[in-house]
This record gives structure tokens, sequence and C-alpha cells, in this order.
């Protein structure tokens, strides 16, 4: 998969010992995660908002309702810095100024495009669909022409981005080692399910089994 390009945007200032350049880690993270945000300049106010994003390959999309503020400031040649961040633990020291967190969290830098092309469109929108529930997209009825046109779809290039990473336990002063106060790490976990059916479901309708497709994550109630 090889390593990230370092460069004047990309490159981790603060605690540079948590940069990461291992494409694979920016991979697994932007799979995680279902919430990244979008921050971009629209009429010199800087804006941040919150989207669903998914990778395909070593390209990133985003997707929303066509005429949406944030997509015109990127049509219009706006460049975006999208992120994601997992929060993994609370990391709990002997002071208040060494508490921490641990996390893994990316970002991306460019100048998303268009994608124009019907199918191009659809086969992406199909990845992301895949992402939300692996196996859905084919038992959904078909996507109509006046939803394809309402949905604008944009890809970027995982070309320029910055990973950083913390974990581990707590790093206290030598001095408060002695301090009668527990120290450690409280795991933050990400849990998806139980699955709730819809009051109009058909009547009979099954529920479906998504427990495998989510591993370890999945919580059955």
């Amino acid at each position: 998969m090889g390593k990230l390009t370092v460069n004047t945007r990309t490159r981790v200032r603060r605690a540079p010992a948590r940069a990461v350049t291992e494409r694979t880690v920016l991979n697994q993270i932007i799979d995680e995660s279902y919430v990244c945000h979008v921050g971009f300049n629209d009429q010199e106010q800087p804006v941040v908002i919150p989207t669903l994003g998914w990778r395909d390959g070593d390209t990133l999309y985003i997707h929303g309702s066509r005429g949406s503020r944030m997509l015109n400031v990127i049509k219009a040649g706006g460049k975006v810095c999208i992120t994601f961040t997992l929060l993994d633990g609370l990391v709990m020291a002997r002071s208040a100024f060494h508490h921490s967190a641990n996390y893994r969290s990316a970002v991306v830098f460019g100048l998303p495009v268009l994608v124009e092309d019907r199918q191009a469109k659809l086969d992406a929108l199909n990845v992301f669909m895949d992402k939300i529930a692996p196996g859905r997209w084919v038992q959904l009825r078909e996507t109509n022409e006046q939803e394809i046109s309402a949905t604008d779809v944009f890809r970027l290039p995982l070309d320029e981005a910055s990973v950083k990473v913390r974990s581990g336990g707590p790093v206290d002063d030598d001095a408060d080692l002695s301090v009668p106060v527990w120290a450690g790490t409280i795991a933050v976990r990400q849990q998806i399910g139980p699955a709730l059916n819809a009051a109009d479901n058909l009547p009979g309708q099954a529920t479906p089994d998504y427990s495998a497709a989510f591993g370890n994550r999945w919580f059955a109630g």
C-alpha cells in the first residue's frame, strides 16, 4: 500500500512521534469511521459540516443533496479539509495536565471532483451502501432518475493526507508516581446494533442478521 507523502500541509508538528505514514492505517481509519467533517471557506467564513464519507481503493467519496451550501462551494473550486476521528480511550493520569485520549485521526486535503457519469455515481453509492450494511444494495428497489439527479457525489484522491495516533497509558511526571490516585485507561468502543424493526414493515418481514458483517462491534441487545 506504500507510504503517505509528507509535505508542509500534512506534516504533524504537535507531538510528531504520533504521526503515522502507513497508508493502510489511513484506510483503516476511514473504513471504521462513519462520520467525517468537511471544512471549507464560504464567503470568507470557515465552515465545518459533518457528513458521511467512504473509501473505494485510494479514493475518498462524499455525497449530498444537490444545491447544498457545502457542495456548491466545492463545485465553485473550493478546496476542503476532511477529517475522521476514532476515540479509543480516555487516559486518566495523576494530574489534570497529563490526562489525554487514545485516538486515531486522519486529515485529508484537496479539491473534490464531481462524479458526473451516471453509472460511476451509482457504483460509488453502491460501495457506500455496502459500507453501511454489506449486501443491502441488491435488496433495495432500483434508484430512480429523480433520486440520482438530486444527489451529487464527489471523489477526492487520497494523495495528500495526515494520520495521527495515540495509544497506551498515561505519561505522568516522575514526581507524581507516588501520588495515591488511580491512573489508567478507560476504553471507548464503537457499538452497532441491535436492528430495530420499522413500525410499517410488511407482515412477516424478517429482520436481517448483520451481526457477521460488523463482527465484534455488533450488539444484539
